[in-house]
């Protein structure tokens, strides 16, 4: 089967160069044109992700064209105004699929709305909303190497595709011949038309607006002297982060040069992802030499943003996702208190792995924490509960270990310039205090104690894993652990038993230990990885991380 669908794409005349020499390359490479063509890429509700060149197991523009004629389908019976809002970041052939996507639509008689330039996530969730679409189309693989790319769709709420929806497209998608079924138009042909359209002026500066109405001490970055180093990882953050933090008054920006500019091939860090210290490396260096008080990076398509934090002894210190979502959320609510600015009934919005923590530094400020599935389609669910109940001004934040946070209604998926407008303010209020990002974190862990979180990854490559990882986490339910380390399990959750979670069912299981701590397995949902969630508690840091040592090694021969 998949030799000849590999000889049919070999004698079809594609419209992309790249691709009839890779294909003529692995003539006679059984291996490589099995991975290339044994399989499709899947879409699901993250979309899809794949590697870049020929065949049906990557990315390219026939792929790209016949997941557009699926969702194009799926939206034709939508009614509505009939409109698709696009983005792409900078990641390489982004811009061509983005370009691809829009002809495929406007050939099936609907409209786009294309931002002219690249942007990122949380621009593409709020045209989306802000042009009434029935649906939107991020082109990005976010953090992934730069051989990948992907592509996002969206809902007519700005939030990432239900699963209902996600597998209506599905089945349209696999109706759809990849060479030949997408019904096609040229993007020039689309804008002759009409059909296609730009994202306007009027819209940007609305994105702008919203975020920057979220300052939770107006003006107050005007006079605080905040020293900043920025990356935006070579990708789509550069010009919406500089803009917001220009606008609230943060002047003292040095950009990464290396980084600044849009690259898709990633030269500076193989793995784009603000979360690890590679990506980091040359802010680091950079904000030691200016003596910054704050060094940040946002991820390609900017949903997601990782900091680095001045210490008292002008050393430098990796801050987690889980710490910068707890700083934010106290500072979020002792500020709007002090501000008379807090809703009535405040909620506030984590993942089930994001840290514990957060739930005590909640509970001392009155606001009510609700926990959902990973995944921030979910946070953007419990924001369009609230407001379908006409209550959506209770929400103030929302956040996933995983870098990403949210504060306000106005987008439906994590944004990396609020975060970085709220960690910037956030930092220029405890330098214009005479305290700091550090010594406010510490004071938390004085206060409601040291918690730690770590994540240890697990990989399973190849077109085995996915096996694997089903059968380990099977496993795992057939024959439940009853301690870990030593220490007894008092409570395990299983959330792919909605009757006892509340929750839509997920393939993750939630392990409370006698002494507190929990562990959490699940597998990703767009790697082939399962991935460990770790919360260990201590007097201090040592306590807490030999703590995490003694179960990481317990678990380490399930996962070999």
């Amino acid at each position: 089967m998949y030799q000849e669908e590999y000889k049919r794409w070999l004698a079809a005349d594609l419209q992309d160069a790249d691709l009839n020499p890779e294909l003529s390359k692995i003539e006679g490479n059984d291996e490589e044109i099995k991975d290339r063509f044994a399989v499709a890429l899947k879409f699901g509700t993250a979309g899809l992700r794949g590697v870049l060149g020929a065949g049906t197991n990557r990315m390219n523009i026939y792929v790209v064209r016949q997941a557009t004629q699926g969702l194009a389908n799926w939206v034709k019976t939508q009614g509505g105004n009939q409109t698709v809002a696009i983005s792409y970041d900078s990641r390489l052939k982004s811009d061509v699929f983005a370009k691809t996507a829009a002809g495929v639509l406007a050939a099936n008689d609907i409209n786009v709305r294309i931002y002219d330039a690249l942007m990122p996530v949380p621009a593409l969730s709020f045209a989306t909303r802000y042009y009434e679409c029935n649906a939107g189309i991020m082109v990005t693989a976010s953090h992934n190497p730069a051989k990948y790319n992907g592509y996002k769709a969206y809902g007519p709420d700005g939030c990432q595709m239900t699963d209902d929806a996600a597998a209506i497209v599905y089945e349209e998608i696999q109706k759809t011949d990849v060479l030949t079924g997408a019904k096609y138009m040229s993007f020039a042909e689309g804008v002759e038309q009409g059909k296609i359209r730009f994202v306007g002026d009027d819209c940007k500066q609305a994105l702008y607006e919203a975020i920057e109405s979220r300052q939770v001490r107006p003006g107050l970055c005007k006079t605080a002297g905040l020293k900043l180093v920025y990356s935006p990882l070579n990708g789509s953050g550069l010009v919406p982060v500089t803009q917001v933090l220009k606008d609230i008054g943060i002047t003292d920006i040095t950009i990464v040069p290396e980084q600044e500019y849009p690259n898709g091939y990633f030269t500076t860090c193989s793995y784009p992802n603000p979360e690890i210290f590679a990506a980091l490396e040359l802010g680091l260096n950079l904000a030691k030499e200016t003596g910054a008080d704050l060094m940040l990076a946002t991820d390609p398509d900017a949903d997601r943003v990782g900091i680095a934090m001045k210490c008292p002894d002008g050393s430098y210190e990796l801050v987690t996702g889980n710490e910068v979502g707890v700083l934010l959320l106290d500072y979020i609510c002792a500020g709007r208190i002090e501000k008379g600015t807090m809703p009535k009934n405040p909620v506030a919005v984590k993942s089930i792995v994001s840290t514990p923590l957060a739930d005590a530094v909640a509970e001392h400020y009155g606001v009510e924490l609700r926990s959902v599935l990973t995944g921030f389609k979910w946070i953007g669910d419990q924001i369009a509960q609230l407001e379908a109940a006409d209550e959506v001004d209770r929400f103030i934040f929302g956040f996933e270990e995983s870098y990403g946070y949210l504060a306000g209604p106005y987008v439906r998926d994590k944004d990396a310039v609020i975060g970085s407008m709220l960690i910037c303010e956030m930092a220029a209020y405890y330098r214009s205090i005479g305290s700091s990002l550090k010594q406010r974190m510490e004071e938390i862990y004085a206060q409601y104690g040291r918690y730690l979180n770590k994540v240890d990854s697990f990989e399973f490559p190849g077109l085995s894993g996915m096996d694997k990882m089903s059968a380990l986490m099977q496993g795992l339910r057939d024959k439940p652990l009853t301690e870990i380390a030593g220490h007894t399990i008092v409570k395990v959750t299983d959330y792919q038993k909605p009757e006892e979670t509340g929750l839509p069912a997920a393939n993750v299981l939630i392990y409370k230990l006698d002494n507190g701590e929990t562990v959490v397995v699940r597998p990703s949902g767009t790697e082939p990885k399962i991935k460990i969630y770790y919360t260990t508690l201590g007097k201090n840091l040592e306590e807490a991380e030999a703590e995490k040592e003694k179960l990481a090694e317990a678990l380490k021969p399930i996962m070999a």
